[in-house]
């Protein structure tokens, strides 16, 4: 699951002119919250059938990533600076720190990197290639410098317009990942509290 997040790349409304990517990272950091739902289509080398699983995501620059994975079984990921928790139900919480696996929580800063659209991590981790497709529709495709992506992945490709629709992932397993994000919202600007409260630490 954990390669369905170097997937997140949400960003706010651009304009009629020419899109770049730091326009992307501005437009990205001035929206405290985005919520949106998914779809995430795997392909698997070997198997006949993909895996689909559907659900809902909130980024909040304070408090980080809740993806909430509701079909075809229940399962959430927070992820924030300090820590990455997985839940399933029936089952203990699954934390991650810096002290106890560094190199996935180095791996995790690199998400967040992803998430808010950080010119300056990317360019450090990825080759970039960013396209203006017109029509304020843009695309950016990632190519791994160094590990652990480059142990991980081929290439990330995002495209977008007024927020970002698609992320597909080649791996170097041969396999292939589609995420589709639709219905993204950036009211109310501020979490419920019903919202913060699944950022909450787990007990």
């Amino acid at each position: 699951m954990i390669r369905a997040f170097c997937l997140l790349l949400l960003l706010t409304a651009a304009s009629a002119h020419a899109v770049t990517l730091d326009q992307l990272q501005q437009r990205f950091a001035s929206q405290p919250v985005i919520r949106a739902n998914f779809e995430q289509v795997r392909t698997i080398a070997g198997m006949s059938q993909p895996l689909v699983s559907r659900g809902q995501l909130i980024i909040a620059q304070q408090q980080g990533l809740w993806w909430h994975q509701a079909t075809p079984f229940a399962m959430t990921l927070i992820l924030d600076d300090k820590r990455m928790v997985q839940s399933m139900s029936g089952q203990p919480p699954q934390v991650i720190t810096a002290d106890s696996n560094p190199q996935m929580f180095q791996f995790n800063h690199l998400l967040r990197a992803l998430f808010q659209a950080d010119e300056k991590v990317l360019r450090e981790n990825f080759d970039l290639d960013f396209h203006d497709r017109g029509n304020n529709s843009w695309q950016l495709s990632l190519t791994p410098k160094a590990a652990p992506l480059n142990k991980i992945f081929n290439r990330i490709d995002l495209q977008g317009a007024a927020f970002l629709n698609g992320i597909t992932l080649d791996d170097k397993q041969g396999d292939k990942t589609v995420i589709t994000l639709s219905d993204t919202r950036t009211e109310p600007q501020q979490l419920t509290d019903e919202e913060r409260a699944r950022f909450a630490p787990a007990q």
